[in-house]
């Protein structure tokens, strides 16, 4: 195996070309992976006024992604590799989450309103683990054959985009500007660089807990999607928008189930 080789060549030689060859495979990877982060640039071409029209519909779309990310991909991949104690990371994730929304509303808003709802540094937060577990992914597989890398990095980026428009529209509903929430996502996606690097370094360390890292940031989706997202939807009265808002929903989540079980697995 690569892997096999891999160890043997940073005995013997860490300055080798293969060593390199394999480390620039993984950073070519996570940083495409990143930039699809800007897939939320086509919402600009709608203008402030439009695009505050078609915000409740991709909010419905985010909640279902969210979710969708969280019991189809995240939940199973953490119980496989860690059981049952993967459930309540899960549990851990979405208190953790809650009090983490709580001390950012207390200690950035005080009595006064915020401009922005604390839900956009929760997402954010989220994202940039997912992403970061997605960079670890990619080093793994990379580092196992060059076909698989890049069969992981296709897998990675179709999911990533529905995801990544749901999540420029978490930061738009949560009162970004557009150009401001593009930049934050991009830097959120980052985060998959930074795995990347630390999957090629620490891979044998660090492997023990990533499904309970895994877990947790499954819990922190879910959270964001029922306690900030969903109850947002309710607040929409008129029958015509009530209907295309529950069709955004399951598209989302129908998006990504298929993606999940349609592409190999990562």
């Amino acid at each position: 195996m690569r892997w096999q080789i891999l160890c043997h060549e940073r005995f013997i030689n860490p300055a080798s070309e293969f060593l390199f060859m394999v480390l620039f495979e993984i950073l070519a990877s996570v940083i495409l992976i990143s930039l699809l982060s800007l897939v939320g640039v086509v919402t600009l071409t709608l203008g402030e006024k439009r695009l505050g029209e078609f915000l409740p519909i991709f909010i419905a779309f985010a909640s279902g992604s969210l979710l969708a990310a969280a019991f189809l991909d995240l939940i199973p991949e953490a119980l496989e590799k860690a059981g049952v104690i993967a459930l309540s990371m899960v549990l851990v994730g979405v208190i953790l989450f809650f009090i983490v929304e709580r001390f950012i509303h207390w200690h950035h808003c005080g009595k006064e309103e915020c401009h922005v709802k604390p839900v956009a540094y929760l997402s954010l937060f989220g994202d940039g683990v997912h992403n970061f577990m997605d960079g670890v992914v990619v080093a793994a597989a990379y580092m196992t054959s060059t076909h698989l890398g890049i069969i992981t990095t296709i897998v990675i980026a179709l999911h990533e985009i529905p995801q990544e428009f749901g999540d420029f529209s978490v930061l738009i509903h949560s009162g970004m500007k557009a150009r401001k929430a593009l930049l934050y996502n991009f830097i959120s996606a980052l985060a998959a660089v930074f795995g990347g690097v630390a999957g090629f370094v620490f891979l044998t360390t660090i492997e023990s807990w990533i499904p309970l890292v895994v877990a947790t940031a499954a819990g922190g989706l879910i959270y964001i999607a029922t306690a900030d997202l969903m109850p947002e939807l309710h607040k929409e009265t008129q029958r015509s928008k009530l209907v295309l808002q529950t069709i955004a929903l399951f598209a989302g989540i129908l998006i990504l189930f298929v993606l999940f079980n349609v592409l190999p697995k990562a």
